[in-house]
């Protein structure tokens, strides 16, 4: 137990703390800026669809969804989808996120790489993320070292799904503020609020693969102690 304890404190806990700091993080800068509105008066659909129209993705359609932060590409039906605080606010946070929703869709029509490789790697990393600890453990206690390398390995593909996350989800924010500054939707003194905004978003996926990389080496080093 005393293995498992400081492995934990060491490798997991400091990610841990990492994580519920970037949550608040981007929750406040974003709820800050969402009181800011853009001087142009564009909304987070309005410009979602201009960034569309101005990359020839006209078969993008732009969806609102419920719930706060819960923006997203769906590749699978191209579908921008946009939360209740960005589709229809004309704040520079709202502006910030609905423009790096849009990068992810110009990065599927591109075929980018990274998020070519981060979708192929989605049902493994499913897999991974749910069995592959469970099942690393179990191998543990049952002594059964097949069991023990398969569950890594399944979690190490998970760990995989994060990083090869942190380009595509960097990428999108580049592209972003890129767009902003080229369509001038936002003035000079707006831009960087927006940019905070996604600074703090990119500290969550940043802090979860800190987390899922904490989680891989504690479980290698725990079979390592088991095997001494």
């Amino acid at each position: 137990m005393y293995g498992i304890d400081q492995y934990y404190i060491i490798f997991v806990l400091p990610a841990l703390l990492l994580s519920i700091f970037a949550q608040f993080k981007v929750k406040s800068t974003f709820n800050k800026y969402s009181r800011v509105r853009n001087t142009r008066g564009m909304t987070g659909a309005d410009i979602a669809r201009l960034i569309l129209e101005r990359n020839g993705l006209s078969d993008v359609r732009i969806e609102g969804i419920a719930g706060e932060l819960t923006d997203h590409y769906d590749p699978r039906t191209k579908v921008v989808r946009l939360s209740q605080s960005v589709y229809g606010s004309s704040s520079v946070a709202a502006i910030g996120v609905a423009a790096h929703e849009t990068g992810h869709a110009i990065q599927h029509s591109e075929q980018y790489g990274p998020l070519v490789l981060r979708s192929t790697l989605v049902p493994v990393a499913n897999i991974g993320s749910s069995l592959g600890f469970p099942l690393a453990i179990a191998g543990l206690f049952l002594g059964w070292p097949l069991l023990v390398n398969l569950g890594i390995i399944f979690f190490s593909l998970a760990v995989a799904f994060y990083l090869i996350t942190l380009p595509v989800e960097f990428n999108a924010s580049r592209r972003a503020i890129r767009t902003i500054e080229d369509t001038g939707v936002l003035n000079y003194d707006e831009i960087d609020p927006a940019k905070k905004v996604l600074s703090a978003a990119a500290m969550t996926y940043v802090a979860a693969a800190a987390v899922a990389i904490g989680n891989l080496l504690r479980l290698i080093l725990l079979t390592r102690r088991r095997n001494d």
